[in-house]
């Protein structure tokens, strides 16, 4: 399952993926070490893979500034021209 448009916007820095991607270790390792509850280790365990895959594996990379259209064509029309 691809991520959204915005999803990937959001994310688009680094220490946010690497963030919830610690978050998830963490509640992940007090799953399996200190209450040992077999079901939260596999739903944490399985969000973890997930986001790892996501977004570590296949999120796209970045647009260097040579691959970006030129600020007045026609391809950015992101916002008006004032």
């Amino acid at each position: 399952m691809a991520l959204k448009e915005n999803d990937l916007k959001w994310f688009r820095p680094l220490w946010r993926r690497v963030a919830v991607a610690v978050f998830l270790a963490l509640w992940l390792g007090w799953e399996l070490f200190y209450t040992q509850d077999m079901f939260w280790a596999f739903l944490v365990g399985a969000a973890l893979a997930y986001v790892a895959w996501n977004f570590f594996y296949t999120f796209p990379k970045e647009q260097s500034d040579d691959t970006l259209p030129p600020p007045g064509s026609p391809d950015n029309q992101d916002r008006p021209d004032p």
